[in-house]
């Protein structure tokens, strides 16, 4: 017989059309490339064996012709059931295709079609791992299309369009399928997210009438940034994607990324900045003279003497608190400490004579 389909998608010789659907599921998803990187080659391999047999199997015709003269027969070319003398399936032993009433033979062909295009039937989506792992955007409906700004659109326009939909399908208690989400980055600087900040965003996107159509339309929305929030934090807007028939559009979701600041590095919900200061200046006494985030001038007295891995600490001057904003982190001030290149020896005798050496 050739490959065993029946063996090839677990299931017996008695499966039903849901039996094979659940089977081809579950195997489909299991052996599809774009989740087996690592073994590429292989899963390809078992992911085309998967999707023949279920091409076949879930044919009537082409099972039942399966089930008579086997794989070779099947992509031998054989007379279709009923046609041309051939014997039903559990007839029995026909070796032989007598013609038909026109003295020609009747004939089946088999060619199996791509395992990509029997997957995209079934899911509706030919590449349900492409936005594994990835950064940006990946995945989404045909067309959706975002702009940004601080006020109204007032800085950083951006737009994007995206390519059909990259993710697997996800069921809802109706068991339509829903799109996977569209994720965004959405750039703050550390001022933003230190005070807080509106985000405006347009977004164009498909929406259906009752009878199914979709026609273009154009969205604002508004993104509330919280004080304290973090890199990573994200803010989701269901189903806000494109709508098309039998399926629930996508959540759109905005990822904050933190732009990078000239004086402040942040720590968790501290604030880290470095001060360069002299060597006469780390071992005397500096004041630090800071301009705050939010305006304002911190003036800090640093009585120790600063060693190079010394930290100044302010309490209560690093970033708001998410879950409690009335609470702060901590300010922590570093230092570079410039040493001179040479000294003379009236310096070096000095040096030596008040620090007691």
């Amino acid at each position: 017989m050739g490959v065993d389909y029946y063996k090839t998608l677990q299931v017996d010789k008695n499966a039903t059309d849901d039996d094979l659907k659940k089977a081809y599921r579950k195997l489909a998803m299991k052996w599809h490339p774009d989740k087996n990187p690592n073994n590429k080659s292989q899963a390809e391999a078992k992911f085309k064996q998967i999707s023949e047999a279920y091409e076949v199997l879930s044919d009537p015709q082409k099972r039942a012709i399966y089930d008579q003269y086997g794989e070779e027969g099947l992509k031998g070319g054989v007379p279709p059931p009923g046609a041309g003398g051939v014997p039903p399936p559990g007839a029995g032993g026909a070796s032989f295709f007598p013609g038909g009433a026109d003295g020609h033979t009747t004939t089946f062909h088999f060619n199996p079609r791509n395992a990509n295009d029997i997957f995209a039937e079934f899911f509706g989506s030919s590449s349900p791992f492409a936005n594994m792992g990835g950064s940006g955007m990946r995945g989404g409906p045909t067309g959706m299309r975002f702009s940004s700004g601080g006020g109204l659109f007032a800085d950083d326009l951006f737009s994007s369009a995206f390519s059909g939909a990259d993710g697997p399908m996800h069921m809802n208690m109706n068991r339509q399928m829903k799109a996977p989400p569209i994720e965004r980055t959405l750039p703050c600087s550390l001022e933003e997210l230190y005070k807080g900040t509106t985000k405006k965003m347009k977004i164009s996107r498909e929406i259906a009438d009752a009878s199914g159509k979709t026609m273009p339309v154009e969205e604002i929305l508004t993104i509330e940034v919280k004080p304290g929030w973090k890199k990573g934090t994200k803010i989701t807007f269901p189903e806000k994607g494109n709508e098309q028939p039998n399926v629930v559009p996508a959540d759109l979701v905005f990822i904050i990324d933190e732009k990078p600041h000239p004086v402040f590095t942040r720590d968790g919900n501290d604030l880290v900045t470095t001060q360069k200061i002299s060597l006469a200046e780390a071992l005397t006494g500096y004041t630090a003279r800071i301009n705050t985030l939010d305006g304002r001038t911190l003036t800090v007295p640093v009585n120790a003497v600063i060693s190079p891995d010394y930290e100044e600490v302010v309490p209560r001057e690093g970033m708001p608190i998410p879950k409690d904003p009335t609470k702060k982190g901590n300010l922590r001030i570093k230092f570079d400490i410039k040493f001179p290149n040479r000294l003379t020896s009236d310096q070096k005798t000095g040096i030596k004579r008040l620090l007691g050496q």
